[in-house]
């Protein structure tokens, strides 16, 4: 993210997103999970490869996991991701 007053010593802040509810996040990510284990894949390196990159071909199309991830945006998931794992090692 670009810093808009110059100074690179300053934080930004990323403001809270308008976004699915917590619980649809998640049970997108269970069904797109369990998608790419029935064809083969590793799920955690697909779902990184695919918010990393922004190309859906990381996720496949199989049980419609591909459509199904695309309705949530790449930093909504990143973010529950990262709630999801800050919680977890408290």
């Amino acid at each position: 993210m670009k810093n808009t007053n110059g100074n690179i010593n300053e934080t930004q802040y990323f403001g809270k997103l308008e976004k699915e509810p917590e619980n649809e996040v998640k049970r997108i990510l269970m069904e797109v999970s369990a998608a790419l284990k029935e064809k083969g894949y590793n799920p955690v390196n697909q779902i990184v490869g695919y918010i990393l990159s922004g190309d859906p071909t990381y996720i496949t199309s199989h049980r419609n996991a591909r459509i199904m991830i695309r309705k949530l945006e790449r930093d909504e998931l990143l973010e529950e991701l990262v709630k999801d794992y800050l919680e977890r090692n408290e």
